[in-house]
């Protein structure tokens, strides 16, 4: 059986966390979190140890040197390269949620204790889950294009994070019945890809660490690095960026891949949802057109981490 610390239990995400190493089997042997509201724990691991005090969790991991198998990280955006560098040294993989650091340069840190603690940092990519984006992924890669496998893609998050495949072949029809899209075998061409991703957030998000720039990275980091995730894996690599609107809820930009330009759009505020969401009392749209068809992935969001 495989054991398992996590941080950040009472965050938003760290329900799917806890789940997920529930379905597989495994145990969760400690967890931290400052705020105590973690009733959840009853639910999945009512025996685990939990602490609100960072030395005490700290001194527990560094005092079960190689006997925890993976950290879970789903803390604040600011403090992941911390905690990181703390269960790679203490002998652990690492489950992480996006984004794994604030700055780029961070990385070459995190790889050098890789290499030296010879543990791994796994990074959640969730949406290569999707049905729906499961079955464009594969008629994108039938039509010749986009690149299968660009970058790793990891098995199933948390069913076995050692586990990853360079290359991913789905055997998927061809042709999606619920969205009716379809992409005819060419050459490798240019698409022409639209991105939207509108998610209301209220006034307590800007003060919180989210509505932080320094502590968060952002709306791009925030709502979008999922997304980025995405286009990469769909279209290959990233080719050049440009960003037209900056603030502090909402973006708007454009990206070229090896097979796409996309213009994309990620907004926190309200007043930009459509009427189609708005009608259905959802807070939340997300569209992506892939030459002027639509796919709307705007459900099943929620249960692919295991």
């Amino acid at each position: 059986m495989k054991s398992f610390a996590l941080i950040g239990t009472a965050g938003y995400v760290a329900p799917r966390h806890l789940k997920a190493i529930h379905d597989i089997g495994a145990n969760l042997v400690a967890s931290f979190d400052p705020h105590d509201s973690v009733g959840i724990l009853d639910h999945y691991f009512p025996e685990s140890l939990f602490f609100t005090d960072y030395s005490r969790f700290e001194r527990f991991i560094n005092s079960h040197i190689n006997k925890i198998d993976y950290v879970s990280i789903c803390s604040p955006n600011f403090l992941h390269d911390t905690h990181i560098r703390l269960a790679l040294n203490a002998g652990c993989d690492v489950i992480c949620e996006k984004p794994l650091v604030i700055n780029l340069w961070n990385l070459d840190a995190l790889e050098l204790i890789q290499e030296r603690t010879g543990k791994k940092v796994f990074s959640v990519m969730q949406l290569r889950y999707h049905p729906e984006l499961l079955s464009l992924k594969n008629k994108l890669s039938q039509s010749g294009a986009s690149i299968i496998g660009v970058g790793q893609s990891p098995d199933r998050i948390l069913n076995d994070p050692q586990k990853s495949s360079e290359t991913e072949n789905f055997n998927i029809p061809a042709i999606d019945q619920q969205n009716n899209f379809q992409l005819s075998p060419s050459k490798p061409r240019l698409h022409k890809v639209k991105l939207t991703y509108i998610t209301k957030r209220g006034n307590w998000y800007h003060y919180s660490w989210k509505g932080n720039e320094e502590k968060s990275g952002g709306i791009a980091v925030n709502i979008g690095i999922h997304l980025f995730d995405l286009l990469i894996w769909l279209f290959g690599p990233v080719k050049d960026s440009k960003v037209f609107i900056r603030n502090s809820d909402k973006m708007k930009g454009e990206l070229t891949f090896e097979n796409a330009s996309v213009d994309w759009y990620l907004s926190i505020a309200g007043n930009d949802l459509p009427s189609e969401a708005i009608e259905k009392g959802s807070p939340t749209f997300r569209s992506l057109t892939i030459d002027g068809q639509e796919i709307n992935f705007t459900d099943g969001f929620t249960d692919l981490h295991t």
